[in-house]
């Protein structure tokens, strides 16, 4: 699968606090409006991934450890020609996203891909599918 998920230094770092604290981790990013919107940080066995979520690819913590990154799958359109960019910046956290109590929130960024490297990028579907 080729990963449309890149990250800030800062996020990984917080991903990494919050994986030692919580266990494994996974993003999801539902696409609605006003918390839904931003990614959302979840213990993997808190958040339950169903056959409507798409992975777009994960964030590498670069010891060994990555954090898939997950959208519903009509967001996975809106993001069909882009790069989501996971950063970390001062803030108060999405809903019941685990950086909650740190003061920061983690928010997407986007870099749009040409349409040939768009059309390379691959998806897969929480069931498997492509």
């Amino acid at each position: 699968m080729d990963e449309r998920v890149e990250s800030t230094p800062a996020a990984r770092e917080m991903l990494r606090e919050l994986w030692d604290g919580n266990g494994e981790l996974l993003i999801h990013q539902s696409g609605g409006c006003c918390d839904g919107s931003a990614p959302m940080c979840f213990a993997s066995d808190e958040f339950r991934v169903g056959d409507a979520n798409v992975r777009l690819g994960t964030v590498d913590l670069e010891d060994g450890r990555a954090v898939p990154v997950w959208v519903s799958d009509g967001e996975a359109r809106v993001w069909e020609n882009s790069v989501l960019i996971l950063d970390l910046e001062p803030g108060r956290a999405a809903g019941f996203s685990l950086e909650g109590s740190s003061g920061k929130r983690f928010v997407s960024r986007v870099r749009i891909v040409g349409s040939g490297e768009g059309a390379q990028c691959g998806i897969e579907r929480a069931d498997g599918a492509r």
